[in-house]
């Protein structure tokens, strides 16, 4: 029962401080744009990065549809999402 109890604390333990270290972890897309847009809005995203979907009657709709099958747009975004946060946490 004591090995049990220890095993048990030594997991809850770890569990409690395995931090994440990638800034992006449980950070879901719809919400990566969402931020971005209401920062920076469509016409500053279609100056800073250049894909049909921020400057062609853009939407949020059409453009999570356009990031979710084409890989390096969407990191091209995440790339101006973790640039962006410490301007969004001072906000």
């Amino acid at each position: 029962m004591f090995k049990l109890n220890v095993f048990f604390f030594i997991f809850i333990y770890l569990m409690k401080n395995n931090k994440s270290k990638d800034s992006l972890h449980g950070v879901t897309l719809q919400k990566i744009l969402d931020q971005l847009v209401l920062f920076y809005g469509f016409d500053t995203l279609s100056e800073l990065i250049k894909i049909k979907c921020f400057t062609v009657n853009p939407s949020i709709k059409s453009s999570l549809t356009f990031l979710r099958k084409t890989d390096w747009a969407r990191k091209k975004v995440e790339e101006l999402y973790i640039r962006t946060l410490p301007k969004l946490a001072k906000e």
